[in-house]
């Protein structure tokens, strides 16, 4: 990565306002207000993308208060999606809290409005990573795609990477993931996303379910050019992906980490900082004499010493000095002189 770009820090309010507008746009002004470059929702009808058959995650029943499995997951999505009619108003909103906003479709009616309401760059979840067509609906419109592979192998990602490629996609990001809400630190696997900046050639990121700040961070520093972090307003609120997300000042604390951490990464090339190079005379040694020396006398490692400033001839050429003959007299702790 250059690093005098900016790492992407993708605030991931998914489906935290639990389908109220006015919460969206409470979570837009946080995301804006901690710093995040973008806002990201989820798009979807419900009736396309899930199933009357199909269960809930099991995180999904634990975070939510249906425990005994009654509500499906079709009628649990029902309840968190937005309706279309308010999306121009949220991407006003958006635009007034100077933060771009971000949709992650989960079908291609979806992506389509997502396309006609001016959308151009397109956030693919880890679970339509084998969707066919999907992709190549999404990567049709040539605009850059952040790629998340959680659940993924790495044969998986190279079919979904070769369809995006034939199918006209710009920029591809690369997201390493793991879809358990919230994610142990033991199954966060940010190397992964290492291999899959080797083995794909395209830049990578992280897309976090841990809690606290230390993957994100630590993705930064191992190269991530992306971060997405779900966020939410109150950890306490209903909904199933609530108690894996950063509260307000979670995520302030996160992007300001970040950028902390992008300036610590530096260019990479070994010379002394600006700063400290004023340090190199104060700290540095030079050659002086251990005592009292006399013109014509010869140096010795008995008459000379190594101490501090650096301003005097450096220790590196002791070997040249000692066996040559003083050029004046000297007192103790005096720089040599040439």
């Amino acid at each position: 990565m250059d690093r005098e770009e900016k790492v992407l820090i993708i605030a991931e309010a998914g489906v935290n306002y639990n389908g109220d507008i006015e919460l969206a746009k409470k979570m837009v002004k946080v995301a804006a207000q901690a710093g995040a470059d973008i806002v990201k929702f989820q798009t979807g009808i419900p009736e396309n993308v899930i199933s009357k058959y199909a269960e809930k995650a099991d995180y999904q029943k634990k975070n939510t208060a249906d425990a005994d499995g009654e509500e499906s997951q079709l009628e649990m999505a029902r309840k968190l999606m937005l309706p279309w009619s308010v999306y121009p108003e949220l991407i006003n909103y958006c635009k007034e809290q100077n933060i771009q906003f971000l949709s992650t479709p989960f079908d291609i009616p979806s992506a389509t409005y997502l396309h006609e309401l001016g959308m151009t760059q397109w956030k693919i979840p880890s679970g339509e990573i084998t969707n066919l067509p999907f992709l190549r609906h999404v990567a049709g419109y040539g605009q850059p795609i952040f790629l998340s592979t959680g659940m993924s192998t790495l044969e998986e990602v190279a079919v979904a990477m070769s369809v995006l490629q034939a199918s006209g996609v710009g920029k591809i990001t690369l997201l390493q993931c793991n879809t358990d809400y919230p994610t142990a630190y033991e199954d966060a696997n940010i190397r992964a996303m290492l291999s899959l900046k080797e083995k794909f050639k395209v830049s990578v990121g992280y897309s976090d379910h841990t809690m606290g700040l230390e993957v994100p961070v630590a993705a930064v520093a191992l190269g991530a050019t992306v971060i997405e972090k779900h966020f939410t307003l109150d950890r306490g609120m209903q909904g199933p992906d609530q108690v894996a997300s950063m509260e307000p000042d979670e995520l302030k604390q996160m992007v300001q980490a970040i950028r902390n951490v992008e300036k610590a990464l530096g260019t990479g090339e070994k010379v002394p900082s600006k700063a400290e190079s004023k340090n190199i005379a104060i700290a540095r040694k030079s050659i002086v004499a251990a005592k009292a020396i006399k013109c014509g006398e010869v140096y010795t490692e008995d008459n000379l010493a190594c101490k501090r400033p650096g301003t005097g001839i450096s220790p590196m050429e002791w070997d040249e000095v000692i066996g040559k003959r003083a050029n004046r007299d000297y007192e103790e702790d005096e720089l040599i002189e040439r």
